[in-house]
């Protein structure tokens, strides 16, 4: 099975109102994949409309994947014995000095971004394995492959999520599932409104449309690359710094891209 095939099953696609997620979600669609699409707020519904007109089975589950009870909606709505894509997309960021923002915020940051990744790969994972196909894509980030001053959890958790990906993909091996991080870089969406980061050096800069970014996932994700790092060639400079320098050296320079101008 694979993404030229006429029948290619159910995608599963979290944070796929907006961004990344939704492209990745309507470009799955062009590609012959019924979905089960998630986000916790009501524009989910308007994306799935839009998604319908391709042709394909679209359900869009509006649940808050933060919570155990949100996940479990989720799960609930997946055709289990059809499934073949889980697309581990959705997240969330909090900017700032740690001590001086809200702790509920940056648990909500781990709730969404770490430990939603875990339960929901949990539940569908044995699915794939039963089935003997299926692709795991992991977002992560650039931003996971160094220290994120001002960003901290959400970097840390991108971390999580990179490791998360490269881990399960050994342990998969030889089932006919594979695993891939994505690991894009600053995306034209809404991720740096809503994580209040509009003042900053990178937020202000160039950034990656959520298409390109989205058709370089899949074309990884089908090929059953272990990672691939999205957008512009710029995003791979970053990452190959990430890997290879110090990072009481790539700390301070990640600080000025992300720390608040005001």
């Amino acid at each position: 099975m694979s993404i030229h095939d006429s029948n290619p099953g159910t995608a599963v696609v979290t944070g796929a109102s907006t961004g990344i997620g939704r492209s990745i979600a309507r470009q799955l669609a062009e590609h012959g994949f019924d979905l089960v699409i998630a986000a916790d707020e009501p524009e989910i519904h308007a994306t799935a409309a839009a998604l319908e007109p391709l042709g394909t089975i679209v359900r869009a589950v509006e649940a808050d994947l933060a919570t155990p009870q949100g996940v479990e909606e989720l799960y609930a709505a997946v055709p289990t014995d059809r499934v073949s894509v889980l697309v581990l997309n959705a997240g969330i960021g909090v900017a700032g000095r740690f001590h001086e923002s809200s702790l509920a915020g940056h648990l909500r940051v781990v709730d969404l971004n770490v430990r939603s990744t875990v339960h929901l790969a949990h539940l569908v994972i044995p699915h794939l394995v039963a089935n003997g196909y299926g692709r795991v894509l992991v977002t992560s980030s650039i931003a996971g492959l160094a220290p994120g001053p001002y960003h901290s959890t959400y970097a840390a958790s991108k971390a999580f999520g990179h490791s998360f990906a490269e881990a399960l993909r050994t342990e998969l091996k030889d089932t006919g599932v594979t695993v891939t991080s994505l690991m894009p870089g600053p995306t034209d969406t809404a991720f740096f409104e809503r994580a209040d980061m509009l003042d900053t050096v990178i937020a202000q800069g160039r950034k990656d449309d959520p298409d390109d970014v989205a058709r370089d996932a899949l074309e990884a994700l089908m090929a059953g690359r272990h990672r691939v790092v999205a957008g512009a060639f710029r995003n791979r400079v970053q990452a190959e710094l990430g890997n290879h320098l110090p990072e009481p050296l790539v700390a301070p320079v990640a600080a000025r891209m992300v720390k608040p101008k005001s």
